[in-house]
């Protein structure tokens, strides 16, 4: 009853364009490393958030937040060592000549401010995305996020994401194909009048269905835009950090050198904090023609928080744990396809790992949604948190906190097996909202 009266109370004062995960709405009320407990005292294992990067409420970050907020909080207008300190040790992990850090409080806040950087070096509005990326909330953002909805901006255009799944990609290397469609998009931007300022590229293409594999990827899209006269913005709001067993997941990539890197998520472990890391001549040429501030970005407690998120991924390992759980946990999903045809691909890279469901019984392949949206909340049921992802919302996005252990991956694996076992017995999944009088009897 409380827990209903919540909900209520929540619907009326939020609104209705917020959302809550799972049929049966998760209320914790405390986080200790890869655990979220509920108000009854339920342990869940948190395979998702990885915005906690380095676990929940781990002590070095709660003792920086702590210690730096009793003693100044201030902002970038004022000089602070901890500050410089801060984005100098941010700069160092990235390849020259990425070596200018630009701070804010969100991702979308660092991807509208890569994005005005393009246009102001550029001159140009045109921008690509992929089919079903999400680049962020703001007005700008959101005209760019086709996964929240459709675009109808007149100077954006959408390229499909470079699938490794399936049979749309047989017989064509994946990385041509999107040269090829960066290409098209940025002649047809041209067609209406809109010169191409840049590609923005999610490198982990979380929403897109997580697609790692392709090789040579990022490469091909960045040389493509770049001979548009674009820029290549790459987006690690989900992929950077240590997730993928590199600083930043572009990295998969050997050579390979974005105009901007944007920042977000996993920076601040749970503390609001993002940033970007540019070239400096187009820091320069931005600088010139405009001003940048922020009133919270680059505060010196964020400053101090960042500073403890990089030091115990590098102390703790957690970038290596990242890969070697990474490679096991896919390894344990792997052995589970192979005995549910229900899984169609197990995929990702590090800590990111996508599995794809798909519907046997039909046309091969056929997006599961149902299937994965019955397994998400059943999971839940069982203490174990996953979302989706993908066009389709039929690839179940795991990404835990980088303390992820074997022990944990383990968990997730023979929870997930006995819920598909369960289900192959007569579990009944329904599509939330489908008239029922029309749904069947379903074995997954």
């Amino acid at each position: 009853m409380h827990n209903d009266s919540l909900l209520m109370r929540r619907q009326h004062v939020l609104g209705p364009a917020y959302r809550l995960f799972y049929e049966e709405p998760l209320d914790p009320v405390r986080g200790e490393d890869v655990w979220l407990y509920d108000t009854q005292g339920k342990a869940y294992l948190d395979c998702y958030n990885n915005v906690p990067s380095v676990g929940h409420a781990h002590p070095r970050v709660v003792h920086a937040l702590w210690q730096q907020a009793a003693t100044l909080n201030t902002h970038t207008r004022y000089l602070h060592s901890g500050v410089v300190e801060y984005a100098e040790n941010l700069a160092a992990l990235f390849p020259e000549p990425l070596d200018t850090v630009m701070l804010t409080c969100t991702g979308s806040e660092a991807n509208d401010l890569a994005l005005r950087i393009a246009h102001a070096a550029t001159g140009r509005r045109g921008v690509i995305v992929t089919e079903f990326a999400f680049h962020g909330t703001t007005l700008a953002m959101a005209e760019m996020s086709p996964s929240l909805r459709p675009v109808t901006a007149p100077h954006v255009r959408t390229v499909p994401a470079p699938l490794t799944f399936g049979n749309q990609d047989r017989g064509e290397d994946v990385a041509e194909r999107f040269a090829r469609d960066v290409h098209l998009a940025a002649q047809s931007l041209r067609e209406s009048g809109f010169e191409p300022a840049a590609l923005v590229a999610d490198t982990v293409f979380a929403s897109d269905g997580i697609l790692t594999e392709g090789r040579g990827v990022l490469s091909a899209g960045a040389q493509a835009i770049r001979q548009a006269g674009g820029l290549f913005i790459a987006d690690e709001v989900q992929g950077g950090f240590g997730r993928t067993g590199h600083w930043w997941a572009f990295q998969r990539e050997a050579g390979l050198v974005p105009d901007i890197v944007t920042l977000g998520k996993p920076m601040g472990g749970g503390h609001p904090m993002a940033g970007l890391v540019v070239q400096s001549p187009l820091a320069e040429s931005f600088g010139r023609g405009q001003r940048y501030f922020n009133t919270y970005g680059g505060n010196t407690v964020s400053a101090a928080v960042g500073k403890a998120v990089l030091n115990v991924i590098k102390d703790e390992g957690l970038r290596e744990r990242a890969q070697d759980v990474g490679l096991h946990l896919r390894a344990r999903l792997q052995r589970l396809q192979a005995s549910h045809a229900a899984i169609g691909d197990v995929r990702g890279l590090g800590s990111y790992v996508g599995v794809e469901l798909v519907a046997p019984d039909f046309p091969p392949r056929t997006p599961n949604a149902a299937l994965a949206n019955f397994l998400v909340n059943e999971l839940r049921r069982r203490g174990v948190l996953l979302s989706t992802s993908g066009r389709h919302h039929n690839v179940l996005k795991i990404r835990p906190p980088l303390t992820f252990q074997h022990q944990h991956a383990d968990r997730l694996v023979e929870t997930l097996g006995q819920v598909l076992a369960d289900s192959a017995c007569g579990i009944e999944g329904t599509v939330p909202g489908a008239d029922k009088s029309s749904q069947r009897r379903r074995t997954f």
